[in-house]
């Protein structure tokens, strides 16, 4: 048995009927040319068939506060297929989506769920995975789907994901007096946090005095984002070309994150002065951010979150921009200070407040932000799975209790793909933030007073020429 992560804990306590914890990923395929009419159904019946047995963690359990092997693993329980409605169009898509991503997953079972999905107009079909929060961060997540899937369309060999060996852990010694050494090790090294904690934190209060751009867990202002929400969701996904985000960063010299989040902010600033709800105070946005190492197997959560000051107030993009770049990097350069366990005590300490106010709802009102924008790096090369390519992918997160917004970002080939969840009871039209989105990268284009040009646009004006 394994035990909880702390982090894996708090996820499996904010769970609720109208409040469920799991993340998901929308995969869409095209179908191979001169394909049989049973592509999709053999596909089925080879993953039904399959002998491979499930690995950690689709095979975990929760047994009190320990992941435990599942001896009576059921495929059916876990593995679905169904065809969509006539005419089969992305609208019908995200409708299904949007109705499955608001319903709990099983807790007597390993905590996920994986859908096939045919009858997609576009000779496609789909993938939709659902895995709780509690077994996976995002980026763990993406890794995970990636290993099932191949770089080369001639490879045909169907290795469902829950099957995936990961790389094997060293295993713990029996032996008592070296498992005692690795616990007072253990120890030790917990404690030798404490000073560098302790540092950044003395840093923190200063910067909150004296640095404008420092953020901190109690100047979220009140917002129609942050209201109680119910188990009924909306999914809207969309993809966008990647490098006019990169050609605009490169222009005003900031991150490609920073980008995305002030294209995400004037999008948000947009759709709330629609509806007359814009805070005077600009929004706090979370920003999740993965603190695992590139070659760190482990699948429970490691990360830690960025306050983003959204700089909403601001009608300027390029300035909203700048603020939010300033305030992120506040964030990176405190964490950069800090090993990975000094980051997660940090974290705890700072932010303990509010998530304590998160799973008790005492102070509705008092957010230590207004929504969450996560960016997982997705796959640079195309993927195949038994010969269909990936066209896209669109992830979908979690919302919560005064938290009814949730816009998560990945990338995949030359693509941003974007999916947004939110509360459909709670916040009208919230798919329009999708055109919104393509507005306010175009607002950002004029204002800069140069427009991305793509290698086949450049190929065609060289051709007129």
């Amino acid at each position: 048995m394994r035990p909880l992560h702390p982090i894996d804990f708090i996820f499996l306590s904010l769970e609720k009927r109208q409040q469920p914890m799991h993340v998901g990923g929308l995969f869409l395929f095209q179908i191979p040319k001169n394909s049989p009419s049973t592509f999709i159904q053999d596909l089925v019946t080879d993953i039904r068939n399959s002998k491979c047995k499930p690995v950690a963690p689709f095979n975990n359990t929760l047994n009190g506060l320990f992941w435990d092997k599942d001896d009576e693993f059921d495929l059916d329980h876990h593995f679905r297929h169904i065809a969509l409605p006539h005419p089969g169009r992305i609208r019908e898509l995200l409708i299904y989506i949007s109705q499955e991503h608001g319903t709990l997953i099983d807790r007597a079972k390993p905590l996920w769920t994986c859908t096939i999905i045919e009858g997609i107009e576009g000779n496609r079909f789909a993938m939709y995975f659902k895995i709780h929060h509690a077994m996976v961060d995002g980026v763990a997540s993406m890794r995970l789907m990636e290993k099932s899937f191949a770089k080369d369309p001639n490879i045909h060999s169907i290795v469902p994901p829950w099957c995936i060996e990961k790389r094997r852990s060293q295993p713990e010694t029996k032996n008592p007096v070296r498992r005692l050494s690795s616990k007072l090790s253990h120890l030790k090294q917990q404690m030798n946090i404490v000073p560098g904690v302790y540092h950044e934190l003395t840093q923190a209060l200063h910067d909150r005095r004296h640095d404008p751009d420092y953020v901190s867990s109690f100047q979220a202002p009140v917002c129609i984002l942050n209201q109680r929400i119910s188990a009924s969701r909306r999914f809207a996904a969309q993809s966008f070309n990647l490098q006019r985000f990169r050609h605009i960063a490169k222009v005003l010299q900031i991150t490609l994150n920073d980008v995305i989040l002030a294209v995400c902010s004037g999008a948000l600033r947009e759709y709330l002065m629609s509806l007359n709800s814009l805070p005077a105070k600009p929004l706090i946005a979370m920003v999740p951010t993965s603190i695992r190492s590139d070659n760190d197997s482990d699948t429970s959560n490691r990360i830690t979150m960025i306050l983003a000051n959204l700089a909403t107030h601001i009608s300027d993009p390029i300035e909203r921009a700048k603020i939010i770049s300033r305030s992120v990097s506040n964030a990176k350069t405190r964490f950069k200070r800090m090993t990975q366990d000094q980051i997660l005590g940090y974290s705890a300490f700072v932010y303990a407040a509010a998530g304590l106010n998160i799973i008790s709802g005492m102070m509705p009102k008092h957010q230590a932000f207004n929504l969450v924008i996560s960016n997982v790096p997705g796959p640079r090369e195309p993927l195949y799975w038994n010969g269909a390519k990936l066209e896209a992918l669109y992830p979908a997160s979690v919302v919560f209790d005064g938290q009814a917004l949730n816009i998560t970002l990945t990338s995949y080939l030359d693509k941003l793909e974007v999916g947004i969840v939110a509360c459909r009871n709670t916040l009208p039209k919230v798919q329009s933030l999708l055109t919104l989105l393509e507005q306010e990268i175009q607002n950002y284009e004029r204002h800069l007073g140069t427009l991305y040009v793509s290698e086949e646009q450049k190929a065609d004006l060289k051709h007129v020429g």
